[in-house]
């Protein structure tokens, strides 16, 4: 979680001195190419980079989900054998 707050924050400050360096004038068009191919390359990472997380997330919470359905599923055969050992006293009683 940690790691993902981190590098959401590291988006958000890298994005916000992105959006505040101000646009060369175009004289031509060949140094405005040269100069999206970074930008095109750190937001293509970036991309990556959030999808991944988000990957991650996924599998977290899919193992998490798991892992509760196993301490239910036990919990529910404990009172299950609960029950039947009280019917068991109760028949041994009569």
């Amino acid at each position: 979680m940690n790691k993902l707050l981190a590098a959401l924050v590291a988006t958000f400050f890298a994005a916000a001195a992105f959006a505040q360096t101000a646009a060369p004038a175009a004289a031509s068009s060949a140094p405005k190419a040269a100069a999206s191919a970074p930008a095109k390359a750190e937001a293509k990472a970036e991309k990556k980079e959030a999808k991944a997380e988000a990957k991650a997330e996924k599998k977290a919470a899919k193992a998490e989900k798991k892992a509760e359905k196993k301490v239910a599923k036990a919990e529910k055969k404990a009172d299950k054998a609960e029950a039947k050992a009280e019917m068991k006293k109760e028949e041994a009683k009569k």
